[in-house]
């Protein structure tokens, strides 16, 4: 039997432009992201709004020439001390979205920022400039008490991805360069945390045909449903 909620159980808050999640302790992490990105251990996950159109100068230029070291400014003035994991978006924290799925003992949540005005068509040129396109990030961070073999943790990375991509084509997305239907946007992020190993269900294998990526399926799912509706209301109230 599975449950689904928008209400997860892991420890967050909001301080100002960004998203604090407090792991209760290390965890293994997989991820695409700026800041401690790769097969790592951290206590802690980070997704920050940058503005959209950054100044060239002052401690704002390293936000896109270096965004590891902005990110570990950012960790700092909050007080983290503890291994950090983070992401950067120009979406605003207060369209975050989270949802938690169960089965048995086993749950996904996932904690979720959508923006698309910078959708692309995997495959499509890259744009000739310092950093691509309009602002638009898609970060997913995906955390399960399941503990999981290293391809399990990309086997999710691969179910995420397909979740994502299914919600875009399903709200008829376009790539903001081409018009084709979107597969993403051109800097989307995606951040897999799962316990050490001995510590929690263990999990070998993790595609769509196991029940830990159809949690993982139902729960980006679901944040991508809500994320589009929450950042289409935006873009219309910002018209």
């Amino acid at each position: 039997m599975k449950d689904t909620s928008t209400q997860v159980h892991t420890s967050y808050r909001v301080m100002g432009q960004t998203l604090v999640i407090d792991l209760g302790g290390r965890r293994r992490v997989l991820s695409s992201a700026p800041q401690g990105g790769g097969f790592t251990l951290a206590s802690y996950l980070l997704n920050h709004q940058v503005e959209a159109n950054p100044s060239v100068t002052g401690d704002q230029s390293k936000t896109f020439t270096d965004p590891a070291h902005f990110l570990r400014k950012v960790a700092s003035r909050l007080g983290i001390r503890a291994r950090t994991v983070g992401l950067m978006t120009a979406v605003p924290m207060t369209q975050l979205v989270t949802a938690r799925v169960t089965s048995g003992g086993l749950w996904v949540e996932c904690f979720a920022t959508v923006g698309v005005t910078n959708a692309v068509r995997a495959g499509e040129w890259p744009p000739q400039r310092s950093h691509p396109g309009k602002p638009g990030t898609i970060n997913l961070i995906l955390i399960t008490n399941g503990s999981l073999s290293h391809a399990a943790m990309v086997g999710v990375v691969q179910v995420a991805t397909e979740a994502k991509t299914g919600v875009l084509r399903d709200h008829a997305v376009p790539s903001s360069h081409g018009g084709m239907a979107a597969t993403g946007t051109g800097t989307d992020a995606v951040v897999i945390v799962c316990q050490l190993r001995g510590q929690g269900p263990s999990h070998i294998y993790s595609g769509t045909h196991t029940v830990i990526g159809a949690l993982v399926g139902r729960a980006v799912a679901n944040c991508m449903t809500r994320g589009l509706a929450k950042a289409r209301a935006w873009r219309e109230s910002h018209l």
